[in-house]
């Protein structure tokens, strides 16, 4: 149980901060990054939420997020060891395995595409693709990291399958995809 009485601590204040296992390096630090695009991803899927009144997708939306405070301590913690604990949270592969299972189910009811998707459609949608570039982003700076330490690879399963996720939810909610904004490849060429 997490029970913060103080916000600010002052520890960080000449540009360090604190991993899971008490060691200390610098806010710039690669590993920070990623743990930075990950809060940064869910921040954007918080605010997709004010915009969405499909429950199921909420619903989906709410693990999600846990998931990625989930996904945060995994990569705040260092080490080889990527078993979970009660003292390490780690991704397991039910985490990602569950994200596939609920991309077939939502690609289920989806036509096929015949053309990329702009990032638009209706408003919880378009929040949404700004989550799904923002994961992007965020798998991109855990890739740097795990070329410099080791990171748990489950970890960037996830946030690979995220974006996924989060790329079909967008079409689900743009009316199963007959919502979606498509690309014209080269149509204003002649403008």
């Amino acid at each position: 149980m997490v029970k913060l009485t103080k916000i600010y601590t002052r520890t960080g204040d000449k540009g360090e901060t604190g991993l899971v296992d008490g060691s200390r390096l610098l806010k710039s630090a690669s590993r920070m990054q990623a743990i930075g695009d990950v809060d940064e991803a869910n921040s954007a899927i918080g605010l997709a939420l004010t915009r969405i009144d499909d429950a199921e997708a909420k619903a989906m939306l709410g693990r999600i997020q846990n998931e990625l405070f989930d996904l945060g301590a995994d990569i705040a913690t260092p080490g080889e060891d990527f078993a979970p604990s009660d003292m390490m949270l780690r991704i397991v592969p039910e985490q990602p395995a569950r994200l596939e299972s609920e991309i077939d189910a939502m690609n289920a009811t989806l036509g096929p595409l015949t053309s990329f998707i702009l990032p638009g459609g209706e408003p919880g949608a378009a929040a949404l693709h700004l989550a799904r570039a923002t994961v992007r982003r965020a798998e991109r700076a855990l890739v740097k990291t795990a070329s410099e330490v080791a990171i748990n690879p489950l970890a960037l399963t996830y946030l690979n399958r995220l974006s996924d996720h989060l790329f079909v939810l967008c079409r689900h909610l743009n009316a199963n995809g007959s919502g979606d904004v498509l690309w014209k490849p080269g149509a204003t060429r002649e403008d």
